[in-house]
C-alpha cells in the first residue's frame, strides 16, 4: 500500500472538507445578514447553499422556517416548522406558525392539533387557540358545501412568477398592483423581501370580445421609486387615490401590512410606513400629486384607499391611534369645502385585534374588506359588512370559493352582487398572488336570528324581551347536515344563508318550551333576513295570550288570520309532546253574561277542534270558555271604554296543565 499517496489523499480531502465548511459558513453569514435586514428571499438563496454543505443547526432551522413564512411559501414553511417544533427549547409560537401553514395547505386535522399545542404551551393564548380550532372546523364545513361562485384566473393580466393583486375599477378596465417590474433591465431594483421588483400600478382593458389586453404601467409621476399600490379612482376617472411605501427611522413595531415593505434592507433601524396620495388627470396625464391630509409616516401608516361611488366617503386601512388591532378600517367623509374630515374608526363590528385591510365599496355603497381577525378559512379572508355606513350590524364571510385556506383579498365587483374580481395566492407555491374573475352562482344572505321571551306587562299585554344563550339548531331544506349555534347576550346570532333556500330553526333552553320557525328566503330578498324565535316559559298554569286570534261578530268560526296564529301553537305542541294545555276564550263585557259565556265556550271549542284537525291528540287539549268573568282591565258593565280597551278583553289564551 502506498502510504505517501494515502497521506496526500487525506490532506486533499481535509482541504476540500475545510473549503466546504468555510463556504457553508460564508453562505450562512450572508443568509443571516439578509434575514436580519428583512431580505427573506435573498436569505433563502444563501440558506439553501449553506445547508447543502452542512446540516442546519437550531437557529438556522428556525430562520429558514420564518423566511418561508414571511414570503408566504406555505408548503416549505410547513416542512420547516415541522422540524422547528421538535427542537429543544423551541419557541411555543412555532406551534401557531406550524398550524397556520398546515391550515393554509388544507391539512385541517393536523392544524387543529398544533393550535391545541399552542394554547397548552401558551395559556394566555388558549382562548384564541379555541377560536382558531372552531374556525378550522368551520372551514371544513365550508369546503364541503356547494360552491357559491365560479372562479378562473384572469387570462392576459396575470404573469407567472409575479404578484398581481388588488384590482379596482378604472375607466373601461381595471387598475391593479404588480411586482412584474417596469424596466426591461434584468438588473433593475429588486426587493430583497420577495426577490422580485417593487410594486407598481398597472392598468388593463378588455376588448369587445372580453379578452384582456396587455397591462400598461401607470406613468412615472404616479409610479415612484418605491412601492406604489392599491389604488381607487373617482367615478369620472379624473382623480386617483393610491398607496406609497416610505422608509422611516424605526420607533415602534413594524407595521404588519402585506404591502408594508422595506427598500434599504441594510438599514434595520429603518422601517416602512404607508401613505395615501392623490393624483389628478389633466389633458390625459396625471399630475398634482398630493399627500392625504392624515398621513403621518413618523407615527403610523395609512393605505389601501377605497372611494365610494359618490366620492363622498374614503375608506382606508391604518394603525393610527384609535386602532383596535394590528390594522383597522377607517373612513373619512368629504367636507363642504372639499377637504376630508377627521378619520373615524369603523368600529368593533368591523375591526378586530387582528388585521383588517383592503377595503372596497361597490356601486351600491356596500363595504367589503379583508381580515384575519374574523373567523375565516385561513390567512386573509374577504368579508362583507352588514348594515350601512356608520351603523354596522355584523360581517359575513364570503365563503368558499371566494375565500380559500390561503390569502384572499382585494375584491371588486363589475356588477354588484353578481360578478367581479379578487386577489389570491391559492394556486401559488412561491407566495405570489393572481387576480381571479368570479361569477356568483348562489347569492348569499344573512339570517339575523333573534331569540325572545314572551312576557306580560302590568296591563296584561304581551311584550317580548331578549332571551340570551338559546341553543338553535339550523338546517337547510334538502340538506342532511345542520348547524348548532348559541344566541349571544342580546339574543342575537348572525348566520350565512342563500337566497332561494328554506331554513328550519329549532330553539331550546332549559325552562322554556321548545320553539321552531321555518323561513323561506325569496330570490329577491335583501342582504339580511330577520328571523325571530319567541319562547314561553314551561310553567304550569302560566297564562299565555295568543295574539291576533279574532272572530267575526257573534261567530266562532276560525278565520284565516286566526288559523295562522293557531298553526304556530300546533308547532309548539308538536315540539313539546309532553305538555297538555287548556285552551280558553274570553269576551268583553258587552252583551249578557250568559250570551258571552256560550259564545266563549264555542270559540274555545272551535280553537281546540282546529288543533285536533292538525294532528294534535284530543287528550292533550281542554276547551274552556270564561265569557266576561276574567276581564284584564276596568271595562266592566256600563263602563265607557275605547275599542282598543275592549279588545284587550276579547282574547284567546292557553296555559299548561
Amino acid at each position: 500500500m502506498n502510504y505517501k499517496s494515502t497521506s496526500l489523499y487525506l490532506v486533499v480531502a481535509a482541504m476540500l472538507s475545510f473549503g466546504s465548511v468555510a463556504q457553508a459558513q460564508s453562505d450562512l453569514r450572508k443568509a443571516n445578514k439578509h434575514f436580519d435586514n428583512y431580505a427573506y428571499a435573498l436569505a433563502l438563496e444563501n440558506y439553501k447553499s449553506a445547508i447543502a454543505k452542512r446540516e442546519p443547526n437550531a437557529e438556522t432551522t428556525q430562520r429558514i422556517a420564518d423566511a418561508y413564512r414571511m414570503t408566504r411559501q406555505t408548503h416549505q414553511a410547513e416542512q420547516w416548522y415541522a422540524k422547528a417544533v421538535q427542537l429543544p427549547g423551541s419557541n411555543p409560537m412555532n406551534h401557531f406558525y406550524y398550524a397556520e401553514a398546515l391550515r393554509s395547505n388544507g391539512k385541517y386535522a393536523e392544524a387543529r392539533e398544533e393550535y391545541m399545542k399552542w394554547g397548552e404551551a401558551m395559556p394566555e393564548n388558549a382562548e384564541n387557540a379555541q377560536k382558531l380550532i372552531a374556525a378550522t372546523d368551520q372551514t371544513i364545513k365550508w369546503m364541503q358545501q356547494e360552491p357559491t361562485a365560479e372562479l378562473q384566473a384572469l387570462a392576459g393580466v396575470n404573469v407567472g412568477g409575479f404578484s398581481d393583486f388588488s384590482p379596482a375599477p378604472f375607466g373601461k378596465g381595471i387598475i391593479f398592483t404588480s411586482d412584474r417590474g417596469i424596466s426591461a433591465d434584468a438588473k433593475a431594483d429588486v426587493y430583497g423581501w420577495t426577490g422580485r421588483p417593487y410594486l407598481q400600478l398597472f392598468t388593463a382593458e378588455p376588448d369587445a370580445q372580453g379578452n384582456w389586453g396587455a397591462p400598461t404601467a401607470l406613468q412615472d409621476v404616479v409610479n415612484s421609486q418605491y412601492h406604489n399600490a392599491t389604488a381607487s379612482a373617482a367615478k369620472d376617472g379624473q382623480v386617483l387615490y393610491f398607496t406609497r411605501t416610505h422608509m422611516v427611522r424605526q420607533r415602534s413595531n413594524v407595521n404588519p401590512d402585506p404591502t408594508s415593505w422595506v427598500k434599504e434592507a441594510e438599514k434595520p433601524e429603518h422601517i416602512n410606513r404607508l401613505e395615501i396620495f392623490s393624483a389628478e388627470k389633466a389633458d390625459g396625464n396625471w399630475s398634482n400629486i398630493q399627500p392625504f391630509a392624515y398621513n403621518n409616516v413618523t407615527e403610523y401608516s395609512v393605505g389601501h384607499p377605497a372611494l365610494s361611488a359618490d366620492g363622498q366617503i374614503l375608506y382606508f386601512a391604518s394603525d393610527m391611534p384609535g386602532s383596535l388591532g394590528d390594522t383597522d378600517i377607517f373612513y373619512t367623509t368629504r367636507q363642504a369645502d372639499g377637504t376630508w374630515g377627521t378619520p373615524v374608526n369603523a368600529g368593533a363590528t368591523i375591526n378586530t385585534p387582528g388585521r383588517e385591510s383592503f377595503p372596497y365599496v361597490d356601486a351600491d355603497g356596500k363595504l367589503y374588506f379583508a381580515s384575519d381577525g374574523h373567523a375565516g378559512m385561513g390567512g386573509l379572508d374577504i368579508f362583507a359588512a352588514l348594515g350601512e355606513h356608520g351603523n354596522w350590524a355584523g360581517v359575513r364571510n364570503m365563503g368558499n370559493p371566494i375565500n380559500s385556506p390561503k390569502n384572499d383579498y382585494g375584491i371588486m365587483f363589475t356588477e354588484p352582487g353578481e360578478s367581479g374580481m379578487l386577489s389570491s395566492n391559492r394556486d401559488s407555491d412561491n407566495g405570489t398572488e393572481d387576480i381571479y374573475s368570479f361569477k356568483v352562482l348562489k347569492k348569499p344572505v344573512v339570517l339575523a336570528i333573534t331569540t325572545l321571551e314572551r312576557k306580560q306587562n302590568e296591563k296584561k299585554k304581551n311584550i317580548e324581551v331578549p332571551l340570551p344563550q338559546v341553543k338553535v339548531v339550523i338546517s337547510q331544506e334538502n340538506k342532511t347536515d345542520s348547524a348548532t349555534v348559541i344566541s349571544d347576550e342580546k339574543g342575537k346570532y348572525f348566520m350565512d344563508g342563500f337566497k332561494g333556500a328554506n331554513y328550519s330553526l329549532l330553539g331550546t333552553k332549559d325552562g322554556y318550551l321548545t320553539q321552531q320557525a321555518v323561513t323561506q328566503i325569496p330570490e329577491t330578498a335583501g342582504d339580511t333576513i330577520q328571523v325571530a324565535l319567541v319562547f314561553d316559559k314551561n310553567e304550569l298554569d302560566r297564562v299565555i295570550v295568543l295574539e291576533n286570534i279574532y272572530y267575526d261578530l257573534d261567530k266562532w268560526d276560525i278565520r284565516p288570520d286566526a288559523a295562522l296564529e293557531l298553526d304556530k301553537l300546533v308547532t309548539v305542541l308538536q315540539n313539546n309532546p309532553e305538555i297538555k294545555i287548556e285552551m280558553s276564550s274570553h269576551t268583553d263585557s258587552r252583551e249578557s253574561k250568559n250570551y258571552n259565556q256560550v259564545l266563549s265556550e264555542r270559540r274555545a271549542k272551535a280553537a281546540v277542534d282546529y288543533l285536533v284537525s292538525k294532528g294534535i291528540d284530543q287528550r292533550r287539549l281542554t276547551a274552556k270558555g270564561y265569557g266576561k268573568t276574567r276581564l284584564v282591565n276596568g271595562c266592566g258593565d256600563n263602563v265607557e271604554c275605547s275599542e282598543e280597551e275592549h279588545q284587550q278583553n276579547r282574547r284567546t289564551e292557553f296555559k299548561i296543565k
